[in-house]
């Protein structure tokens, strides 16, 4: 005589709910293009948002870390020259609106992002830690420099007064920045080279 057995699994399905989220490779290429494109005018929004905000340790003489600049060296160092120069000429643009027109920040951007994209860097440098932020600091150097000496053009202050300020603010702004270069460059970089492999297959 058989015995029931208490053991037994029930033969019931289990109910599964379907909740497996579908990779980024199997979306829409639009919709990729959209998200990319949401992601990239985010970081420059951020970055806009930022470079008023003086936080603790995002301080130097009162100087803080060039935001913008960041992100352009970001950006144009894996691209091309002209996309490195139009984009630092748009940030340029859009600092200008939050600050002075008069000298435009669109010149030094612009100047920075056509120099980072003259820069491989791969062929020289392995870490992309230390090249960016060594990157960063030779463009806040130059980007001050050149900005100083716009100022100076009109001649209706004393370019002395000018050069001793800009002394201080370009070496506090190169520092700063190039200490929080990675902030921005490695979630940022780590999202264009993802895109740019599902762009490829």
């Amino acid at each position: 005589m058989k015995l029931p057995s208490f053991n037994s699994k029930s033969k019931q399905p289990k109910q599964r709910f379907n909740s497996q989220r579908i990779p980024l490779s199997r979306r829409h290429p639009a919709l990729l293009q959209l998200l990319d494109s949401g992601v990239t005018i985010g970081s420059v929004l951020l970055c806009l948002f930022l470079l008023p905000t003086r936080l603790p340790g995002m301080e130097l003489l009162g100087i803080g870390p060039n935001w913008l600049l960041i992100w352009v060296v970001a950006w144009s160092v894996k691209r091309s020259v002209w996309a490195g120069t139009l984009a630092g000429i748009v940030l340029g643009f859009l600092q200008d609106a939050m600050t002075s027109p008069e000298p435009s920040h669109a010149i030094t951007l612009g100047l920075v992002g056509f120099l980072t994209g003259l820069i491989q860097k791969q062929r020289f440098i392995q870490e992309d830690f230390i090249s960016v932020a060594l990157i960063v600091f030779i463009m806040a150097i130059l980007a001050e420099t050149v900005f100083a000496s716009l100022l100076t053009l009109p001649r209706d202050r004393p370019a002395e007064y000018i050069w001793a300020y800009y002394q201080r603010v370009t070496l506090a702004s190169a520092i700063l920045s190039s200490l929080w270069a990675p902030v921005i460059y490695y979630p940022l970089n780590i999202w264009w080279e993802r895109m740019k492999v599902l762009e490829s297959q």
